[in-house]
């Protein structure tokens, strides 16, 4: 399965590989240099931190560079009156008698906590092409699912926010 993403998934992508081997890689190899100088390295918990940080590192790097290559690019323009990627969309939850605000994001960019959820999640798949009004049926497997009205479409502006981590 590949990810989805936008051109500007892509370019924020880019900048962290460019941020990690620039600056975040020349800072750990000096910390395993400095730890390593402190002597005796089967005992030095520094030295195996400051290594664990720098895999940790190229690891990211790898991750990131292997996400470019095999990422399904999408565009993040839809229609003014359609649920579209970066839209904060307001759904009545019918069994429950409650509102909830998301905003529609790509495969990369979901995080729950801050009400960014997946264009592949079951709310976002239902939802994505809907309008205002419609009544939404959102499969959760087989045999199991739950309605949802679409309240209010808005338009909003890319935070530039790819949950994409830095040191």
């Amino acid at each position: 399965m590949h990810d989805e993403v936008t051109e500007k998934d892509i370019e924020r992508m880019k900048e962290e590989i460019e941020y990690r081997k620039l600056v975040v890689r020349k800072e750990a190899l000096e910390a395993v240099k400095e730890a390593r100088a402190h002597g005796d390295l089967s005992e030095n918990f520094e030295y195996h931190a400051a290594k664990k940080d720098k895999n940790a590192n190229e690891s990211r790097i790898r991750y990131l560079e292997r996400m470019i290559k095999t990422a399904v690019v999408v565009s993040d323009e839809s229609k003014s009156d359609e649920v579209g990627i970066n839209n904060k969309v307001t759904l009545y939850f019918e069994d429950d008698d409650e509102e909830e605000v998301y905003t529609l994001v790509t495969t990369v960019r979901g995080n729950s906590l801050k009400g960014w959820i997946s264009t592949e999640s079951p709310i976002g798949k239902a939802i994505l092409g809907h309008k205002v009004g419609d009544r939404v049926y959102v499969e959760i497997n087989a045999n199991a699912g739950y309605y949802v009205e679409i309240r209010a479409i808005e338009n909003t502006e890319d935070d530039g926010s790819i949950g994409l981590r830095k040191f």
